[in-house]
């Protein structure tokens, strides 16, 4: 009798990838590439090393700071690319950095326990947006290119959203921000500047997009029952088309995300508080 062949575990970086940070990594990662290589310079790689090689010297410095080891940080890249995915070309490198810092710096001094109040990257880059005026283009949302190249986008964040859980959460999202932006279109509601039919076309749509599949699906900060799951989508929804229709401009998705990220604060207050260095054990009975 034969026995069965051992099964050779796999290297650890193959089970990162298949878990949900890891498919959020790739996506991100595959929608930088696909954008950067139709790019007519190299401004975008540029954004993404500036933002990435910030995002890990200064975990690395916290990590120092809080007699931790130093490690590769992935939820600190994530958050690099999403902010360099978002940025504009044409933002200096220096606001690059700063916005990078910011976001971190977030995440490590507003949370509770070991989860942060916000979304790190909605939060640095509102901060950039509203103190330093930073453009943005959503580049890696594939906004530069032509509009058929969406479906990629939709792709790409079909497959995160399936896999980290949050599809329910996604298509609450959609379905209230398209249609309180058709109900405003409809009965002409909004500002001159900038119309309902503005944020239904590209670049707005993408950006809708984007937000939608990776930053409205952050584990740590979005509720994780879909009971919740569902409301925070349309508080989030709804903040960001009622800031569009009274102010426009371009911070309205990032207010109304961090607006659903406080409200998830609010609805976990009740739940038993774990500081990060007490073990869970030490809450049962």
């Amino acid at each position: 009798m034969t026995r069965p062949a051992k099964k050779i575990p796999q290297p650890s970086w193959i089970r990162f990838f298949k878990t949900p940070k890891g498919y959020v990594l790739v996506a991100l990662i595959v929608l930088s590439i696909i954008a950067g290589i139709f790019s007519p310079g190299p401004q975008e790689w540029l954004l993404i090393f500036t933002a990435s090689a910030t995002a890990l010297i200064t975990e690395a410095v916290i990590a120092l700071a809080l007699h931790r080891s130093v490690t590769l940080s992935t939820s600190a890249l994530i958050t690099a690319l999403i902010i360099s995915d978002v940025l504009s070309v044409v933002t200096p490198l220096y606001l690059v950095m700063l916005t990078t810092v910011i976001a971190l710096g977030s995440k490590h001094l507003l949370k509770r326990g070991r989860k942060p109040f916000f979304n790190p990257a909605a939060f640095g880059l509102l901060c950039s947006l509203l103190l330093f005026h930073t453009p943005q283009s959503w580049w890696a949302a594939l906004s530069l290119l032509p509009p058929y190249s969406v479906l990629i986008l939709l792709i790409a964040g079909i497959v995160v959203a399936v896999r980290v859980k949050k599809y329910v959460q996604v298509l609450a999202f959609l379905g209230t921000y398209f249609s309180l932006l058709l109900i405003m279109a409809l009965f002409h509601v909004g500002l001159p500047s900038d119309t309902p039919g503005d944020a239904l076309r590209v670049p707005f749509v993408n950006s809708a997009l984007f937000m939608a599949f990776f930053m409205v699906t952050d584990p740590p900060t979005t509720p994780s029952s879909i009971r919740n799951q569902i409301p925070f989508s349309v508080i989030v929804a709804s903040i960001a088309v009622a800031i569009f229709a009274v102010f426009g401009g371009l911070a309205y998705l990032f207010i109304g995300l961090l607006v659903g990220n406080s409200w998830t604060t609010w609805m976990a207050r009740k739940k038993p508080h774990v500081p990060a260095s007490q073990p869970k054990q030490a809450l049962l009975p």
